[in-house]
């Protein structure tokens, strides 16, 4: 039986928010091996610059602009920029994510504020103007970089869970608003990667120490996200897990 061939991603055009370091990073560097246009997002114009130029040097072409996710005006100036430089959009990962770890009794409005309008509410910013440019190009890929924390809470994390929770209802709504235009939507949750972010979060182990090593590393989540871009057009892959296949016993 005649299968259909994937994906292909070269020449395609992509924004990967929060794309300066760790998963984002490992995103931006493995769409742009595949031949993909990318434009990353950072925080400030030094990350940005910074990450750009690093990448450059290893002969990946990509593209940089600062901007504040959770800040409607900072996502449509990244728009305009986008049309001007990619000339179109075929992908979009929002992967831009803080944490902020305190017992929900101690938490500040203000905290809890800000977890949420980074990581749910810019994920909704980005995706709300991806979609139209992405129906006028005829489809799309969007891919929602989630986490095991949106269906298993942990103490301290009632900002973060309620954020990553509020992603994956967002995802599968808009997965059934807009498959027939095209436009495919995958949530991707890792577990435990060994970043910046996930030692934070868990603790103050080492990148590459004996307490670290058992962590996912950013890479296999970048190949998960080339895995389901590159799916046939008639398939798509709604939701993923990625667990550490060995963490410490309990």
């Amino acid at each position: 039986m005649a299968t259909q061939p994937e994906t292909q991603l070269k020449a395609k055009k992509a924004i990967v928010t929060g794309g300066t370091r760790g998963i984002g990073r490992a995103v931006v560097e493995a769409l742009a091996r595949a031949g993909v246009d990318v434009l990353l997002t950072g925080t400030t114009q030094k990350s940005t610059e910074k990450a750009v130029e690093e990448l450059s040097r290893a002969s990946l072409k990509v593209f940089g602009f600062p901007a504040d996710v959770s800040r409607e005006e900072d996502v449509l100036h990244l728009y305009e920029f986008a049309d001007r430089t990619l000339g179109g959009l075929d992908i979009l990962v929002n992967n831009a994510g803080i944490g902020v770890f305190q017992p929900a009794g101690e938490m500040s409005l203000l905290d809890w504020k800000r977890v949420v309008d980074v990581n749910l509410t810019g994920a909704f910013h980005c995706s709300r103007l991806a979609i139209p440019r992405m129906k006028a190009a005829g489809g799309g890929y969007i891919v929602q970089l989630s986490s095991l924390a949106a269906k298993n809470p942990f103490a301290t994390g009632a900002a973060y869970n309620a954020s990553k929770f509020g992603m994956n209802g967002m995802a599968e709504a808009m997965m059934l608003d807009h498959r027939y235009d095209n436009i495919r939507v995958t949530t991707i949750m890792p577990g435990s990667v060994d970043t910046e972010f996930g030692r934070a979060e868990v603790g103050k182990a080492e990148k590459g120490s004996a307490a670290s090593n058992w962590k996912i590393s950013p890479d296999d989540v970048a190949d998960m996200v080339l895995a389901v871009l590159r799916m046939p057009e008639r398939t798509l892959v709604s939701r993923v897990e990625i667990r550490p296949t060995r963490p410490p016993r309990k």
